[in-house]
């Protein structure tokens, strides 16, 4: 999946000039953690977060009274505190290996530069989720198992044909080779809900018949119980 169909193409962006406190502002109404900062032409310069301002604002221990905290957050310009070598990512690379430079950089967003240097969009992690989210496919699939197989041609068909057999319908199918053992892959087949008589005796001859690492049932009704209440 490549980063340009995942990326949000509105960007808000700043000028070098903005304050601190109107960053700080623009970050808390628009619910993001990052800010492309601009020059008067359009083109980026660098890019402050939420972490940037974090470590910026004086301490609450501070013995500024609020007078001068506010004049103190008013006069602080971005351009005094953002990152000015920005990781950035072009639109025809994946999204995977934006997740890389986040990860490596340890940063959770990144500017979408195309090869004129325009800036065209942003990606962040919230992107990574929701590219997780698609691929793995568990809005429809609520069943997933977890496989350790021999690393030759059909493994992965064979134990996709069991589950067909019971009626599972395969929502998605992973695999990697990185966490298994020398000589196998670990698989993850994700399916759609089965009752729960059918699911038994499914697990029981995927057991009898591969090395199961896991059997997991997401419910998905448990993700309202534990949205997150704003008091």
């Amino acid at each position: 999946m490549l980063v340009q169909g995942w990326m949000t193409g509105e960007v808000v962006t700043v000028d070098e000039e903005t304050s601190m406190m109107k960053a700080s502002i623009i970050m808390k109404e628009r619910k993001i953690r990052s800010l492309p900062v601009v020059d008067k032409n359009g083109r980026l310069v660098g890019i402050v977060s939420d972490r940037d301002l974090r470590d910026a604002a004086p301490s609450k221990a501070t013995t500024l009274d609020v007078y001068e905290l506010n004049y103190l957050l008013s006069s602080m310009k971005i351009k005094d505190l953002m990152t000015r070598n920005v990781v950035f990512v072009r639109p025809d690379e994946t999204v995977e290996f934006a997740a890389i430079l986040m990860l490596e950089n340890k940063i959770s967003a990144l500017p979408v530069i195309n090869d004129k240097g325009d800036m065209v969009g942003i990606v962040t992690q919230t992107d990574i989720f929701k590219v997780l989210i698609n691929i793995t496919g568990v809005y429809t699939g609520g069943i997933q198992f977890a496989f350790s197989l021999e690393d030759h041609p059909g493994s992965i068909k064979e134990t996709a044909d069991v589950i067909r057999s019971y009626g599972g319908r395969i929502v998605s199918i992973l695999s990697t080779r990185e966490t298994a053992e020398e000589g196998r892959r670990n698989v993850y087949i994700r399916c759609g809900v089965l009752p729960e008589d059918k699911l038994r005796s499914l697990v029981k001859e995927l057991e009898d018949k591969f090395v199961v690492l896991y059997t997991s049932k997401d419910l998905l009704d448990e993700v309202e119980k534990r949205r997150a209440r704003i008091a």
